[in-house]
């Protein structure tokens, strides 16, 4: 068979684990802050025997004494706790089901005085704004909102949808990088993300210590950085962006940083982390509510609900990597047992790579996009080794998961 060449650094043969739907063509999510234009991209690692690096850390944590996690926490919590009115702990969220879990559980559990911090939705949902209201309100929490440059913010989102195909990546490095910059600007010691990035098979320890040792948090040399594939240089003089309007979305000041002594914690490291659990608990404990309808692309209703553009950058992961939202889903519901990989596999072979046309329009008229541009760049973006067209001029996945690809 004549060799066909993968794009962004993919393994070019594609391997499914046999335990989860996940495929090796997953990259990393800690790719989306290793901000050079050459960066190589890390997938996610399927071992000889099968089995995915995301799911042998779900056997692991069914081994895991969690009430002497607890007691390291409890120790953790202890070191940086303030009776002085001042926030010990800072936790980064738009009021999910997640960061909702985390703060309620970090102030009314653990008596820890979280400030909860919000980079916003480039499009809120009706349903995803009432639940950030809620974790406010009902849960009771104070918060920092950082609203954006609200036309860098489109024209951020339109080139990384013309040079990525990547909806969000402008959204994603600004989330990551605004919790370190807000909890050196406040000298608040501890930050505290949900889910364990091992979680899903990414290449991070089990529990992250100082934040001045985790490079994806800093930069020291804004020449290296590129948001939506531009370089920093090339957004200021070509695209007259003034620098001062591109700080949002750069990490923080390197020696600043690795002067501090902040740092960032997951709290699936200390907790058992099950994604239903917490939604359960949110709902309880904050009034977070599901959204009103299953999500285009899957067949959940409480996952990344918050942003319009949330469905969209999902459908563009399967047309880079051959992986869509519902593969996503069943593939971390397969892992905490609530489905098994024969109910998983008919999910994805249901909807993934459905088409989210319920916000698209509103979309394309916010970032001043034709909808058919965004059409016209998925054949450049598609990977020869994932995608073949066939006799009637359709686009084909050569391999998934249920064996039912072109070259399978």
């Amino acid at each position: 068979m004549k060799k066909v060449n993968a794009k962004y650094g993919l393994p070019e043969k594609v391997i499914f684990c046999k335990r989860c739907v996940m495929s090796n063509q997953r990259p990393a999510s800690t790719v989306e802050f290793n901000h050079t234009s050459q960066s190589k991209k890390i997938t996610l690692n399927i071992g000889k025997d099968g089995i995915c690096d995301a799911c042998r850390y779900a056997d692991k944590k069914g081994k895991i004494n969690w009430s002497e996690r607890e007691k390291e926490l409890l120790v953790l919590l202890d070191k940086y706790r303030k009776n002085d009115g001042r926030p010990d702990c800072i936790v980064p969220g738009s009021g999910g089901k997640d960061s909702a879990y985390a703060a309620h559980i970090l102030k009314y559990k653990y008596g820890m005085h979280p400030l909860t911090v919000t980079w916003p939705p480039v499009l809120y949902t009706d349903y995803g704004y009432k639940n950030f209201r809620n974790w406010i309100e009902i849960g009771g929490f104070d918060n920092i909102t950082y609203n954006r440059n609200g036309k860098v913010s489109k024209l951020l989102t339109r080139l990384s949808i013309e040079n990525l195909l990547h909806p969000f990546q402008t959204f994603i490095l600004g989330q990551k990088n605004l919790a370190p910059k807000i909890a050196l600007q406040l000298d608040i010691p501890l930050i505290f993300y949900g889910e364990n990035e091992a979680e899903y098979g990414n290449p991070i320890g089990d529990n992250s210590t100082s934040l001045r040792n985790k490079s994806i948090f800093a930069t020291k040399n804004l020449n290296e950085v590129y948001l939506a594939g531009v370089s920093i240089k090339d957004l200021v003089d070509v695209y007259k962006i003034p620098l001062a309007d591109l700080q949002a979305y750069l990490p923080a000041d390197y020696k600043k940083l690795s002067q501090s002594t902040i740092e960032v914690r997951y709290l699936g490291y200390y907790l058992k982390w099950v994604p239903q659990e917490a939604y359960y608990y949110a709902v309880e404990h904050t009034g977070f509510q599901a959204r009103p309808f299953r999500t285009q692309g899957t067949y959940s209703k409480y996952n990344s609900i918050d942003d319009k553009i949330d469905d969209l950058h999902y459908y563009t992961t399967f047309i880079k990597f051959g992986i869509g939202r519902a593969t996503y889903d069943a593939s971390q519901e397969i892992r905490n047992k609530h489905l098994t990989r024969k109910e998983g596999c008919a999910l994805v072979a249901r909807f993934d790579g459905e088409f989210p046309d319920k916000y698209f329009k509103e979309i394309m008229d916010y970032i001043e996009m034709k909808p058919e541009s965004f059409f016209e760049l998925f054949d450049k973006f598609r990977s020869p080794h994932l995608w073949k067209k066939v006799k009637n001029g359709e686009w084909k996945l050569r391999h998934t998961v249920n064996k039912d690809g072109v070259d399978d």
